[in-house]
This record gives structure tokens, sequence and C-alpha cells, in this order.
């Protein structure tokens, strides 16, 4: 087997001075049979609380994370009841003998040493302990000339981590090493729900592998998988060898067999290949190799499937992840994507995020970081990744790009600074329906220079900031005949004003303090008009109405458009702060935009804003109890006399880790009349849906887990799952049904999904914890603190095609 991705941290120190070091070796053994599963780490909370071996009566206590010196510079103590024998010759002690040296401890009855030949008998009650185990065992015996040890009737448990076990004897030759008829599990000694056991094992320390011969792995009493033969690592050196495998059964897919092989090159790079089967499409072969140097490190994978049955043609991906840091604040990166067609992602994505991907994004750059400024030199390019669009639908690439920011204070009073980009965009020709089209591009510089005065103080501030915006653009022949000028510019200023205040209070409720904050603001923005119908729209869209939105300066994402604007902003914020810890109990904000003018700025098809007032934004979270949260966002336009938003999530914390979580979602389409997708009846509403997602424990040991992701608006089904799971202190095993759309026409995918994992040694089937931890957020709890961050287009920011 290969476990080229072991954690250096565990694996003990194999190699401790004679004739302490053939104690450990059981340890050496055990910890090498474990293949841990990745992150997180299993859960122990069922185990009795007893040990297998108790603490040794007189063993060194752990230092509570003490930085202690090394074993061999620290001093060796011996004591005894009685010490007797011959003086450089044979030296016996006789009751209570203990031995220690640092973390080290030796218990025996009776310790016999001839210091003429330099062999020894420890007889009687064999005790060992130390930070990482405890051994126990009837007789040991060696020569410290010839390096020679033996040990008879061993049991041993671990400390740093859950496994104890059993060898009926232990042979050490130099740095080769033998164990007979050994065992291994993490369960209690009473309750064997599994253990590996041995006939004979050798172990060489100097290479750091060993061979086991006629292992079995019992399950209860019943042997379930038997290896005549197989070799392992009893140390952290990465080496080649086979990974576990992945194993699953799908409607698309069929039986689907992965067995991944490590491939250890050199200290610093690494490779895995990835066979695959699959019944109803063929097979492939995916590889991945990683580097790592002192300044950087770099991912390249990819998978080739010839002549897939699915779509009848070959298929593959290809990606290079990498970061390179030139010197303190220059660092290269690059996040290469390419993918065979446009319906990589959702065939060979087992979740609904393959279908929301709709193109595949390459950007390489070099960044640059100071104490006051910052730059990238950048170019990008997209592939389309949905079958559903033509190459027209795909934003222009950047290549190359070329920013600069820098802002300092000039003096106490006043902040200057400038946003700066120049870029070229272009686009590669397509052809549409038989018709060869060309999309000219061209280039762009965009400049904003800004000076602001911070004042503030412990309770209010007010920043008013003046701004000049110039643009100006280079177009391909093309475009310059469209938009009809080859060179058209804008210029203009754009001034703000933000300003607010901070009040609080102090109260008692329910015999507990409180602090309740009232926080006003208030934003100006004055921007004057200037006609841009005649520049092109490269990278700008409309930003979606939020929150945020009430406080920005510009609507649009991408220098193309500047929005004019002469509006007013008023918001207000109020939380009320638990005093004994911080937390906060409840939150409210409210605002809105008043319009004095209609903006006449606007991307072609868009509804332009009029003078009046914007939709309320309303956004509340509170948390009844410690185990309640409770959250709305609300936009409400009082002169259509409509919702355009609105969201409601809720999670209740259950006892023994469960969760339930709900969450309602509606959202409306105001920017465009035509361009953006509609859906039945020519209805503007983009989605509605409710998300329920559950993991229920009937008690300790049995839990139900479930999620029902439905579209209201499209009477549409787009992930249910339904499972059990049984979990004991050694033994867990987790089954379930599961439906999902799997392609942009809306099919639906369904399977059933089997994992039984034996804790400390790892699993069996498909990677159901996976799953649960994408569909039910708190599944593990850390999770609700770890959501990992999306891109403004709410496709995930490193697409996975392995997935």
């Amino acid at each position: 087997m290969g476990y080229g991705k072991l954690a250096a941290d565990s694996v003990p120190d194999c190699r401790v001075r004679p004739v302490f070091r053939l104690l450990p070796l059981p340890l050496c053994i055990a910890i090498s049979l474990t293949a841990q599963a990745a992150e997180p780490p299993p859960n122990w909370g069922l185990c009795p609380v007893d040990d297998a071996i108790p603490p040794f009566e007189g063993a060194p206590k752990p230092a509570n994370g003490a930085i202690a010196a090394p074993r061999s510079q620290q001093p060796t103590d011996i004591e005894g009841d009685t010490l007797g024998g011959v003086k450089d010759q044979s030296i016996e002690y006789q009751g209570n003998v203990a031995l220690t040296r640092g973390d080290q401890f030796i218990g025996t009855d009776k310790l016999t040493y001839n210091e003429d030949t330099e062999t020894y008998v420890a007889e009687g009650n064999v005790r060992y302990q130390d930070s990482g185990m405890r051994v126990v065992a009837d007789r040991a015996e060696g020569n410290q000339a010839k390096d020679q040890h033996k040990i008879e009737d061993v049991r041993y448990q671990l400390v740093e981590r859950r496994g104890n076990g059993a060898a009926e004897s232990i042979q050490l030759d130099g740095s080769k090493g033998g164990m007979r008829r050994s065992t291994y599990t993490t369960c209690p000694p009473g309750d064997k729900r599994w253990e590996l056991r041995a006939q004979r094992i050798d172990v060489d320390t100097e290479k750091g592998m060993g061979v086991a011969r006629n292992a079995t792995l019992h399950i209860g009493k019943v042997p379930v998988l038997y290896v005549p033969w197989f070799m392992f690592p009893i140390d952290d050196t990465r080496r080649t060898g086979l990974l576990y495998p992945s194993i699953s059964n799908s409607d698309r897919n069929g039986f689907d067999y992965r067995q991944p092989i490590y491939l250890n090159l050199a200290p610093n790079y690494d490779a895995t290949l990835n066979p695959r089967i699959m019944t109803n499409r063929g097979a492939s072969l995916g590889a991945e190799f990683r580097y790592l140097n002192p300044r950087g490190r770099g991912t390249i994978a990819g998978m080739y499937m010839p002549d897939d049955d699915l779509r009848e043609r070959d298929r593959g991906h290809f990606i290079f992840n990498a970061y390179q840091n030139l010197s303190r604040h220059w660092q290269a990166r690059s996040g290469l994507v390419w993918i065979s067609d446009p319906r990589y992602f959702e065939d060979f994505s087992n979740s609904i995020n393959g279908v929301s991907i709709t193109t595949a994004v390459s950007t390489v750059g070099l960044y640059g970081r100071g104490r006051y400024w910052g730059s990238s030199l950048t170019a990008n390019h997209y592939q389309l990744a949905d079958p559903n669009l033509t190459k027209a639908n795909l934003p222009f690439s950047a290549k190359p790009r070329g920013a600069f920011v820098w802002e300092r204070p000039l003096t106490n009073w006043f902040t200057a600074g400038i946003e700066s980009e120049v870029v070229r965009y272009q686009k590669d020709d397509a052809v549409i329906s038989g018709i060869r089209r060309e999309f000219p591009g061209g280039s762009r510089l965009d400049l904003k220079p800004y000076v602001s005065m911070p004042l503030e103080g412990a309770s209010w501030f007010l920043r008013p900031t003046a701004a000049w915006r110039y643009t100006q653009y280079q177009l391909d022949d093309g475009l310059g005949a469209i938009v009809g000028d080859d060179s058209p510019t804008r210029s203009l200023p754009i001034v703000s004003v933000d300003s607010g205040l901070f009040f609080d209070r102090s109260f008692r409720w329910r015999d507990r303090d409180y602090l309740q904050t009232l926080e006003p603001r208030i934003f100006y923005l004055n921007v004057p008009y200037r006609d841009q119908s005649r520049l092109p729209a490269f990278d700008t869209r409309p930003l979606t109405f939020s929150w945020g939105q009430l406080f920005r300066d510009n609507r649009y994402s991408g220098a193309d458009r500047q929005a004019d604007a002469n509006q007013l902003t008023m918001a207000i914020s109020s939380r009320m702060i638990r005093g004994s810890d911080g937390h906060e109990k409840f939150s409210v904000s409210l605002g809105q935009i008043r319009y004095f003018e209609d903006s006449r700025v606007t991307l072609p098809g868009e509804i332009a804003v009029k003078q009046g007032k914007s939709s309320w934004v309303a956004d509340a979270n509170w948390s009844p109890s410690d185990r309640w949260t409770i959250g709305a966002s609300y936009q409400w336009d009082s002169r259509l006399r409509r919702e355009d938003l609105a969201s409601l999530r809720a999670r209740y914390l259950l006892k023994d880790d469960g969760i339930i979580n709900f969450a309602y979602r509606y959202r409306r389409n105001l920017n465009f009349r035509s361009n953006l997708p509609v859906t039945v009846n020519n209805s503007p509403d983009l989605l509605e849906q409710v998300d329920l997602s559950f993991l229920y424990p009937i008690n300790p040991k049995w839990s139900v887990v479930g999620r029902y992701y439905y579209s209201l608006f499209d009477h549409k089904e787009l992930e249910t799952i339904a499972g059990v799971q049984w979990e004991s202190c050694c033994v867990a095993a987790r089954l379930m049904a599961r439906r999902y759309v799997e392609n942009s026409e809306g099919d639906l995918n369904s399977g059933i999904l089997f994992e039984i994992e034996l804790k400390g040694l790892g699993s069996a089937g498909q990677d159901t914890r996976r799953t649960l931890r994408r569909a039910i957020l708190g599944y593990y709890r850390d999770d609700l603190y770890l959501v990992p961050p999306e891109t403004a287009t709410g496709q995930k920011a490193d697409p996975d095609p392995s997935l």
C-alpha cells in the first residue's frame, strides 16, 4: 500500500536507543497498518473513558505543552527495592524496579544487567510508557552489544491517538525486527467490533518498511478480508503504492471504480495516477503532479477518457494551479483550466454545482503589494462550459490587464489615492448557425485619482471624497465603426460624503447584561451625466441591488459605465450584544436611496433608474437562544408595491451535533427588459426556491440525514437526499439514497450510496461524508464558520472537474 499522504506528525519515533527501543515497536506496527481518513478526524465520543491499559503509577506526567529536551540528552534514573550482584559484572534490581528518562518509563519486578556481556533480562510485570503509548509484557531480554532483543506476550495502547492491540512475541536484530501473531484495533478491549490480525510482521527500521504476512481483517468474529502478503511504511516517509479506492454506483455512470496510485518521485514532488472504470461510459486515466520549492508550490492535474459512451467522443481536462514568490513584494500566480467540451463539468460532477458553471476561466498574473500600493499584470481566457450557450455569450478576455492602486495619508487631514487600469479586450471568432462571426475588441485606460478627508471620533465619522474619473478607448476597426468612434473618451467628477453616528446603551434583560447600539448613516453621491452610449461594454454589468450597493459610487461592475447620480442614502442599523461574551443576539438594518433626478446612463436593454425612491432594503438576524439562528432579507418596491427580494433562513442546533437548516429564496429580475433569461409566461422572476436539510440524532448511535432542495418557480426537484447513519465507538456506517439534477436539461440522476468506516483504519464504499458535508451546512459543526467564498456570479471560485 502507498501512504504518501500521511501527516509527518502521525508516526512515532521508532529509533529509540536500546534497551528501550524494542518496546515502541508494536506502536510502529499499529500506526503503519492505519491510513487515517482525511479531515475531519473520526468521532470518538461514543468510546468508553476506561483505558485498555491504565496509566502506570510512578510514570512521568505529561509536560502540559512544555518543550522538553530530547530523550538522548536527558539522564536515566533507575530505582528498585533492592540492588545486588557483582560490580562491573551483573547488576540485579528487584522489587518495584522503575527506570525513567524524560517522558519514558519502564517498570518491572526484576531487572538483571550483565555489564561484561551487555545482556539484560526484565522479568515479571514489564511495563513501558511514554507520551505516545503504554505497553505491558511478561518478559523481555536482549544483548546490547549485538543489538538483539526479544519481548514476549505484549499488550499495548496508544495514548496520543486511539488504538490498542497485542503480540505473542517481538524479536529485534539491529534495524530489523519481527512480530508474531499481532493484532490492532481502535475498539475497546471488551467490544472489538473490528480487529486487524497478522500471523507475522517483519520490520526494517533503517529502510522504514515492514512486510505483513497472512493479515486478516475481522469485523466482529467474521473475517472479511485476507491479504497473504503486503508491504507498508513504518515512518512518515512518502512511498509509492496504492491509496484507498473509490467505489460507487449510479444511473449515469453504472458501476464506478477508481483506484489511485501514489508515486513518490522526489522529496519535493510527487504524482498520483487515477485509473477509473465506469461500466456505462468506459475507462479513463487521470493524473496529478505536485511540486514544492522554498518560494512556492504548484499542482498540475488532468484526465483523458477515450470515447465516452455518454457523449460518444473523447473527454478530458487540464488544470495548473501554482504560485511563486519572486521577492518580498512580488508573487506570480496561475490558475489554468481547459475542458474538452461544454458539457464536461455537468457530466463529471456529482452535484448541482456542475450544472451551474457556465465558463471555465484561466488566469495567469504577476501581483505586487507594498505598504501604500498594490499592482498586478494579468491575463485571462474564457472557455464555454454551458451547452445551452454559444461562444457569443462568452465574456471578453483580458489579454493583458494591468492595474495599479495607491493610497496614503498626505497630512493629518487628507488622504490621496489613485485607482488605475489598462487592459486589452479580445474574443475569438466563432461559427454560430453556420455563419462565422467576428467579435472585435479594443483597449481601455481607466484612471481615478481621489482625495478624501477622513474625520472621525469615538461616536461619529465624516468622510467627504472628491474623485475624477477619466476613461479612454482604442477600439478595433470593426467595433469603432459600430460605435462611431475609434477613440471614445469619458471624463467626469465624482463627489461623495459618507457620515454616521454611533449610539449605545447598556441594559439588563432576563437577568443578563446587554449592549444596544443605534447606528444611523447618511451617504450622498453626486455624479454629473455624461453620454456613454458610444462606449462599448467589455466587462461591465449592473450589480445586484443589495445593502452594500446603498453606499457605492457606481451601480456597475467594470469601468465601461459610470452611473450619473444625484442621490441620498439614508440607513439605520441596530445591534443587541450580550455583555458576557460579545454574542450578537439581535441585529436589524434598514435603508433606502432617494434619487433626486433620473439616472440616464444605462446598458443596452437596461431599465433606467427613475427619480424617486429605491426599494427598501432590510436585513435582520435574531438568536432566540444559543441553539436558534433566524435571519431574513427583504426588498420592497413602494412605487410598484411589490417585493423584489425575500429570503428567510433558519438554523436550529440539536443535541449530539444534530442540526436543522431551512432556507427560502425569492428574487425578481429588475435590470433588463429582454437580454437576460426569462422563464415561463415571460415572468421576470429569476428564482424561487426552498431548501431543507437536517441531521437528526435518534439516539447516540442512530441518526437520519436528509435534504430537499426544490424550485417552486420551475416546479422542479433540484436535489433530494434521504439516509440513515449508525455509529459506535470504532465503526460507522452510512446508507443514503440521492437524486439530483445532472445536466442543464434538468434530467435527474439517482443512486444508492453506502459507506462503512472502520475508525482509525479507513473506509470502504462511496465517500458519503463529502456529499453530506456539501448538502447539509453544519454536518460538521466547524463548517458553520468555514463557508467557502463564491464569485459574484455565484460560481465556485476554482471549479474542480474531478468532483
